[in-house]
């Protein structure tokens, strides 16, 4: 097992690769809930002035019959015209891609953007769907048992915790 570098380290090194690739017409949605935690920090890191989305893909996933996913119930944000846009969908934890695969069906659902790139922390691998990220904080193995994921703190500080599914 590999641990991942801390999420503020990864959080520079996505900003830095993002910089050059975004402009004013650029939005971000982060998926919730560590790739809403992430957004908000590459949004004030970018000085994007185009306001923030974020998404629930609960209801477009399609393992909820193996345990995947979280349950939903937070409404999805999106204020801005997803019809022609830059979206960059932004993520805590890339693993399978069914999530960003939710989270692309979800945005089609508010229109038919120009582009669409993914920006994750970490990818730990294990992909089943053809995804990949535009932008990637970090790639670390973690085998099958184990789940990343993204812890904010009271203080609002983030960190990445492993678990046993």
């Amino acid at each position: 097992m590999t641990k991942p570098t801390s999420a503020t380290e990864l959080l520079k090194r996505l900003t830095e690769a993002m910089r050059p690739h975004v402009t004013a017409d650029t939005v971000l949605v982060g998926i919730h809930t560590g790739g809403v935690w992430t957004a908000e920090r590459l949004h004030q890191a970018l000085g994007l002035k185009a306001p923030m989305g974020s998404i629930d893909v609960s209801y477009h996933r399609d393992d909820h019959h193996l345990g995947g996913g979280r349950s939903g119930g937070r409404a999805s944000q999106l204020p801005f015209d997803v019809e022609g846009a830059h979206v960059v969908v932004v993520d805590d934890v890339l693993a399978t891609g069914r999530t960003i695969r939710a989270a692309m069906n979800e945005l089609f659902d508010y229109g038919r953007p120009a582009r669409i790139d993914l920006a994750v922390l970490v990818d730990r691998g294990g992909r089943e769907l053809p995804v990949a990220a535009t932008w990637c904080g970090e790639t670390i193995s973690l085998p099958a048992s184990q789940m990343l994921e993204l812890a904010k703190s009271e203080s609002g500080e983030l960190a990445f915790r492993v678990t046993e599914k």
